[in-house]
């Protein structure tokens, strides 16, 4: 069988890493990639070339493969040059969209959908959602002190002490987490918001200061997700928000429930009321933000207060979270490909919530 990798049309990253032929051969796969498709990520073709792999349009990779990967899912159009019953893995997020179900239905080929891998210890090491969202959690705290006028640790000098910066974390997923982690590296004097009774260890693990509000919701049953909260909890939530975000430097925003629109945490009340030169950074940007004037995939200025709307940090670490999706793919591989021959099994927990449609 023939695995294809495409070049990505909007993000800097690759689908599969050079340093993963020698597993993919393992498994009996020869693989092919469309001409500097790693260009962005600093994989050049000849890293390719040199461990195996065919440089090809993209039109032959397309029509000549067994297996494509893509990040982000292609068009229609190309969809259709695919061979009949061919596999194609990708991110089509059906949970926000569930009319990309019936849609994929008329193409006659396998789909698999990398962010369906249900977040069980067992599936970890495919769990792609979580590479990209540690990466994206500490991108987001370099991102904020970048736009910050001002340094994050104490400092005493013959000039005067620096007081710490105060950081506030929504949301103690991974990316949250990941975000503690680095802001408290860097000096920061950080607290974090969670629903999840079952954050709040992890979050004072990390040294960070747990605010909890009263009353939410937790639903040990939804696979590591937070769940919707009731009217009263979120007004609650932000009127705790706001007191905080008032004595904050720099705010990260990671908050998001699964197949919805993202929790509103930030009112404009309160960035009209927070310190000038405050930064928002907001994750939760391509669901809507935590943030009230979030604008997805852009940067502006409210009252001094500068509000980053980014959901894909991750990809300006372009050569690390490559080889993390590649790792991911490569670990999903290697329980269907057996001997050179893909083996949907949906017995397979994790292939049965994966494989969104089928030819």
């Amino acid at each position: 069988m023939v695995l294809g990798i495409l070049k990505e049309q909007n993000f800097n990253r690759v689908s599969i890493a050079p340093s993963a032929s020698k597993k993919l051969t393992g498994m009996g796969l020869k693989s092919q990639m469309e001409t500097g498709a790693g260009n962005n990520a600093g994989f050049g073709d000849h890293l390719y070339s040199e461990n195996g792999f065919d440089i090809q349009s993209r039109d032959v990779v397309l029509s000549s493969s067994d297996i494509i990967i893509s990040i982000a899912p292609i068009s229609d159009s190309e969809m259709n040059k695919m061979k009949k019953g061919a596999l194609y893995i990708s991110m089509f997020a059906p949970y926000q969209n569930n009319e990309v179900l019936a849609h994929l239905s008329a193409f006659p080929i396998n789909v698999v959908s990398m962010d369906m891998i249900p977040r069980t210890t067992l599936a970890q090491s495919m769990d792609v959602l979580s590479s990209m969202a540690s990466l994206a959690g500490y991108k987001a705290v370099l991102k904020a002190g970048d736009h910050y006028n001002n340094m994050f640790p104490m400092m005493m000098t013959a000039a005067g002490t620096i007081p710490p910066t105060k950081v506030m974390i929504l949301g103690a997923g991974v990316a949250g987490l990941q975000a503690i982690a680095t802001a408290k590296r860097l000096g920061a004097v950080v607290e974090a918001f969670d629903t999840r009774a079952a954050a709040k260890e992890e979050v004072m693990s990390l040294g960070a200061t747990f605010v909890e509000v009263e009353g939410a919701v937790d639903d040990r049953g939804a696979g590591g997700y937070a769940v919707q909260q009731s009217d009263e909890y979120l007004a609650k939530q932000r009127a705790l928000v706001q007191e905080r975000a008032l004595k904050s430097n720099i705010v990260i925003a990671t908050a998001q429930v699964r197949g919805r629109k993202a929790p509103l945490l930030i009112t404009q009340e309160t960035i009209d009321n927070m310190k000038p030169g405050s930064v928002i950074v907001d994750l939760a940007a391509s669901t809507g933000g935590n943030c009230a004037y979030t604008e997805n995939n852009n940067t502006i200025v409210k009252k001094g207060v500068t509000i980053i709307g980014n959901s894909d940090l991750s990809d300006e670490l372009s050569s690390v979270a490559s080889t993390l999706f590649s790792n991911n793919i490569i670990n999903f591989l290697q329980i269907v490909v057996k001997d050179g021959v893909a083996n949907l099994n949906e017995e397979n927990e994790i292939i049965k919530s994966a494989l969104i449609s089928k030819a």
